[in-house]
Order: structure tokens, then C-alpha cells, then sequence
């Protein structure tokens, strides 16, 4: 039985039931995420039988990426219009903090968790150099930063972590990397913070099918879950 084992894959182990998905590319064809409302209504199908019960949807905006909301409400309207599953669907932006992000803030071109909340990603390999002002300008703007995946940035260690935290920021969590999908460091850097009660939120970030279907068949250690538990129905 797995109940004796010290793993247990994410299908059987009750995790995502009564989940909220807070970081996904489930809307079809804006990003690199899902490219056909058909893959995405396949990975809303798995998610129900998980019983997961509420998903945002959060594509990438960014230089190479300039999805504007109206744009992307527009599809979301349309995927809402043609989905009719028991799944809650809610629509915001991953907001890459790059040159052109002040002005897209500026112009109210965000997409926010909600009212207050504003989902936000850095390269994996370096900071913006003026981080701590673009940090202090969504606040200034009445919005509480939310640090997408802060496990897979390769510059942050235990410290910064810290700091941002202190300054505000929250955190969201890739529940796959504690699964190793994005290698050992991010698991690693996954398992310290959660440790650390330092996570806020968690998310899939899932980008496709075949993605969906790895997470779940993926095993993941039970002490783990009972944390995750404890994050995201304590």
C-alpha cells in the first residue's frame, strides 16, 4: 500500500483536492503555454479528477511577450464561453520585471491575483539591477508583489529570500519542483523554504499536457505533503 511508503504520486495523494491553482499557462495560444483550447480543456479535465477547484490562469507578459489585458480577456471570455466544468476560472498576468514593466505599471497594463495581489518573475540567472525601486513602485501602486517559483532562481540564496520577505514580497511555489522537474537545486531550494514556512502560495505552472500528466504521476515524499497541506488548507 502506499500509505507505507514514503512517497506517494501527486494522482493518488489527495493533494490538489480543494486546490487552488495560482500560477498556470492554461489559456491557449498567447504564450509558450498551452497552444489549443483542446489541450487546455484536457489538463481541466485531469484537474478534475483531482478535484481541483479553482485555477488561474496567468500567461507571461514581457518584451518578447506583450500580451495587453484586453487582449488576453478577450481569451479568456472565449475559453470561459466554451468551458463548462465545476472549475473556477480566474484570469491574471505573470509580469516579467523587465525595462518595460514601469511603463506597462504606469498605464495599468497588469493583470493582478484579485485587486491586490500582482504576480511577478525575474530572469532565472540575474536580478533587474533596479529591483528594490520596481519592488517599491508596485506597492506605491497598492499592490502586493507575488515572487512566481522563487526556487529556480539560480542568484538568490537563503538571504535574499529574507529580504524580500521582510520588504513584503510574497511567495509562490512550483509544487513540481518538489517533484525534481525543474532539477536538484530547485528541489533543494523548494524543501528549504517550505521548511521555513517562507511560501505564501502555490501554483502547477503548468505549460501543457504532457506536463499535466508527468505532475501527476510523479511521486512526492508524504512529510512534504503534509506541509503543502498545512500551506494550502492550514
Amino acid at each position: 500500500m502506499w500509505l507505507l511508503s514514503n512517497k506517494v504520486t501527486v494522482r493518488d495523494s489527495g493533494l490538489m483536492e480543494g486546490f487552488c491553482d495560482y500560477h498556470c499557462h492554461l489559456l491557449p495560444g498567447v504564450d509558450d503555454g498551452v497552444e489549443e483550447t483542446g489541450e487546455t480543456l484536457a489538463i481541466l479535465g485531469l484537474w478534475e479528477q483531482m478535484e481541483v477547484e479553482d485555477v488561474w490562469l496567468t500567461p507571461h507578459v514581457m518584451e518578447d511577450i506583450p500580451n495587453l489585458p484586453a487582449e488576453l480577456k478577450g481569451h479568456f471570455e472565449a475559453l470561459a464561453d466554451t468551458y463548462t466544468g465545476p472549475i473556477r476560472l480566474h484570469l491574471a498576468s505573470e509580469h516579467m520585471l523587465d525595462r518595460l514593466f514601469l511603463e506597462r505599471l504606469e498605464r495599468g497594463e497588469v493583470l493582478p491575483l484579485g485587486e491586490k495581489r500582482l504576480l511577478v518573475e525575474t530572469s532565472y540567472y540575474n536580478p533587474p539591477m533596479d529591483m528594490e525601486e520596481i519592488v517599491a513602485r508596485i506597492k506605491e501602486h497598492g499592490f502586493t508583489p507575488v515572487l512566481a517559483h522563487p526556487e529556480r532562481y539560480r542568484y538568490m540564496e537563503a538571504d535574499d529570500y529574507s529580504r524580500w520577505k521582510q520588504a513584503g514580497m510574497l511567495l509562490q511555489l512550483n509544487i513540481p519542483s518538489l517533484t525534481g522537474a525543474y532539477g536538484p537545486l530547485a528541489r533543494k531550494k523548494a524543501e528549504a523554504l517550505l521548511d521555513k514556512g517562507m511560501y505564501d502560495l502555490c501554483g502547477t505552472d503548468t505549460h501543457s499536457l504532457e506536463a499535466a500528466e508527468h505532475f501527476m504521476d510523479s511521486k512526492i515524499q508524504n512529510k512534504t505533503l503534509k506541509k503543502i497541506d498545512e500551506l494550502t488548507k492550514g
